[in-house]
């Protein structure tokens, strides 16, 4: 059974700012390109509810395909480099479906 594996986020740049396009650019080709790697969107929160104003989601097929993404370097880097210094808040679900 897959897993949608969903992280939704505040960045510390302004909205609309080249800080915040370069940074969903950056997740989009680093992220895209790690072996396991389905169905990645990119979605902004329009309900004013949430203080959270993105969200990345993607599939992965199976535990071991979502485990090699979460230790993949390229993800590791990213994390490292871009997602710690540039995101203000965030919360994390992962999901899988009933059978």
């Amino acid at each position: 059974m897959g897993i949608q594996h969903t992280v939704v986020f505040r960045l510390r740049h302004g909205q609309g700012s080249g800080e915040e396009t370069a940074f969903l650019a950056t997740a989009h080709d680093t992220l895209t390109a790690i072996p396991g790697v389905e169905d990645f969107t990119i979605s902004r929160q329009v309900s004013p509810k949430s203080d959270l104003d993105w969200q990345f989601s993607m599939v992965f097929a199976d535990q071991a395909a979502y485990d090699a993404y979460n230790n993949h370097p390229s993800h590791v880097g990213f994390v490292e480099s871009r997602w710690v210094p540039e995101v203000a808040s965030f919360q994390e679900y992962d999901f899988v479906g009933l059978e």
